[in-house]
C-alpha cells in the first residue's frame, strides 16, 4: 500500500503553520471534514496533533484518496476513512453534522463552480452556531498590493486552465455570507499565503 503514498513537498512546509491556526480555533472535540485533502498528509499530521477531533479526509480524485488511505495505516484511531467528494457534484456530498470544514489550496485550482459547491456545502453541514470553515491558499484583495510571486502564480494558473486563478478574497467571503457564515479573521501565512475563517452564525 505504501507505493500509493503520493508526497507533496509545499504540505510539508505548511503543514505547522496552518495547524497552529486550527488549534486555536478549533473546537477541542469534534469531527471535521476536509475538502480536497490531496496526498493526505495534511490528515496524517493533523489527525496525529488533534487527538480529540475525528478527522474525515475527501477528495474526487482517485489517486488522492488512495494516497490518504495508504498515509492512514501509520495514522491515529481519529483518522477516518478517506471518502470521496466532488463540489461540483452534490450527489457525493456527506449528509452527517460536522464541526468544521477544512480546505486547503482548492479554491484556485478548480472552476469557480467548485467555490460556490464548498459553501453550499459548508452551509448545509456546519449547523451549530459557531461551526468553522477555514480556508487556506493564495487569494487576491482589494485592499492589498498582490505580491509578484502571485501575480504570477495566477497567470500560470490561467494559462494551463481558463477557469482556474486566484480569486478575490471578497468574493469568496460574498458566497460564505449567502450560507450564513460570517467572516472572522484573516491570518497572513507564510509564502503570500492566507487562512480565512469563518463561522456558522
Amino acid at each position: 500500500m505504501a507505493h500509493a503514498r503520493i508526497t507533496s513537498p509545499s504540505s510539508a512546509r505548511n503543514a505547522l503553520p496552518i495547524l497552529e491556526v486550527l488549534k486555536a480555533h478549533l473546537p477541542a472535540r469534534g469531527r471535521v471534514l476536509e475538502v480536497a485533502c490531496g496526498s493526505g498528509e495534511h490528515a496524517l499530521a493533523f489527525s496525529r496533533a488533534l487527538s480529540g477531533v475525528k478527522w474525515t479526509p475527501s477528495d474526487p480524485d482517485a489517486a488522492a484518496l488512495a494516497s490518504t488511505e495508504a498515509w492512514r495505516a501509520e495514522g491515529p484511531e481519529n483518522l477516518q476513512p478517506p471518502i470521496r467528494v466532488d463540489m461540483t457534484e452534490e450527489t457525493t456530498w456527506p449528509d452527517p453534522t460536522f464541526h468544521a470544514l477544512y480546505c486547503a489550496n482548492m479554491i484556485h485550482i478548480s472552476p469557480w463552480a467548485a467555490t460556490e459547491g464548498l459553501m453550499r456545502l459548508a452551509g448545509r453541514v456546519l449547523t451549530n452556531p459557531g461551526g468553522l470553515l477555514a480556508l487556506y491558499g493564495p487569494y487576491l484583495e482589494v485592499d492589498v498590493e498582490t505580491a509578484p510571486s502571485n501575480l504570477a502564480f495566477d497567470e500560470s494558473l490561467r494559462s494551463r486552465h481558463p477557469d482556474w486563478g486566484l480569486r478575490r478574497r471578497e468574493d469568496v467571503t460574498a458566497l460564505a455570507r449567502d450560507q450564513g457564515l460570517a467572516f472572522t479573521l484573516r491570518v497572513a501565512m507564510p509564502a503570500n499565503n492566507l487562512m480565512l475563517l469563518f463561522r456558522r452564525v
